[in-house]
């Protein structure tokens, strides 16, 4: 739990419960992950305890403004977050990577060790974001 709040804190996030235990979620997970996801994974109670989906909305909100979480538009039209890597502060020119939508197993996972390569733009253009998504099989559902 030390090591989650030092990295929080790092990125100027104050390590409530929740962002915690939202950050040690997302951490185990090998696939990028969906608001609904996290919610199943941490279900309101009646008596009032466990997470709304507002809570968890705006934490991961919170995350992607401050570089802990990166969004993936993956063409599915539902909303995926993956945790940034170490040093990462999600730079148009150096640290956007390639994701894979497995249209079998329907996950999307970020393949960090494939950087998208330097755009360039005609004059006046201005990048604010890029999302390069490969849609097949992954390694899992193919057998390889």
């Amino acid at each position: 739990m030390v090591e989650i709040e030092k990295t929080l804190e790092s990125k100027g996030v104050r390590p409530t419960a929740m962002r915690i235990l939202v950050y040690k979620y997302m951490a185990q997970k090998e696939t990028a992950v969906a608001l609904t996801d996290i919610e199943h994974a941490f279900p309101s109670r009646p008596s009032g305890s466990g997470a709304d989906r507002t809570t968890l909305y705006r934490t991961l909100k919170t995350f992607e403004e401050k570089g802990v979480v990166h969004h993936i538009d993956d063409g599915t039209g539902v909303s995926k977050y993956a945790l940034c890597e170490p040093g990462c502060n999600c730079d148009l020119e150096q640290d956007l990577h390639l994701h894979f939508h497995c249209k079998n197993c329907n996950e999307t996972m970020c393949l960090t060790e494939h950087k998208i390569p330097h755009i360039s733009l005609p004059t006046g253009f201005v990048a604010e974001d890029a999302n390069l998504v490969v849609a097949g099989t992954c390694d899992k559902c193919s057998g390889a």
